[in-house]
């Protein structure tokens, strides 16, 4: 078992940042590709980035390309978003998920080939 748990939500102005972190306990944290989605009210879960465990492939959703950006530290088991320029619609509960196995692009986006979630952390922007 691996346990998630979020933190670094809030709220923020349109334009603004935030950095959220994932910290990670139970099974060997670098034996996990991470993952990082977001859900809205009334929308289905979206990717928004993903990093391999060593930290050598890294993948994000069209939307916040060239804004967030996903890193991890796998000597403190933690995968850390930095979000800049936020935007309204960046508003969401966003959830940091552990997926083991093989580093594809197609399973990274995948929410289903993911084996562990954490409890997700509300990310507010206002206009």
């Amino acid at each position: 078992q691996v346990q998630l748990v979020e933190s670094g939500g809030g709220l923020v102005q349109a334009g603004g940042s935030l950095r959220l972190s994932c910290a990670a306990s139970g099974r060997t944290f670098s034996n996990y590709h991470m993952g990082w989605f977001r859900q809205a009210p009334g929308k289905e879960r979206e990717f928004v980035t993903y990093v391999s465990w060593s930290g050598a492939n890294t993948y994000y959703g069209d939307s916040v390309k060239g804004r967030f950006t996903i890193s991890r530290d796998n000597a403190k088991n933690t995968v850390y978003l930095q979000m800049n320029s936020l935007k309204p619609e960046d508003t969401a509960v966003y959830y940091c998920a552990a997926q083991s196995g093989r580093a594809t692009m197609m399973r990274a986006l995948n929410r289903y080939a993911y084996d562990y979630w954490g409890q997700g952390t509300q990310v507010t922007v206002s206009s």
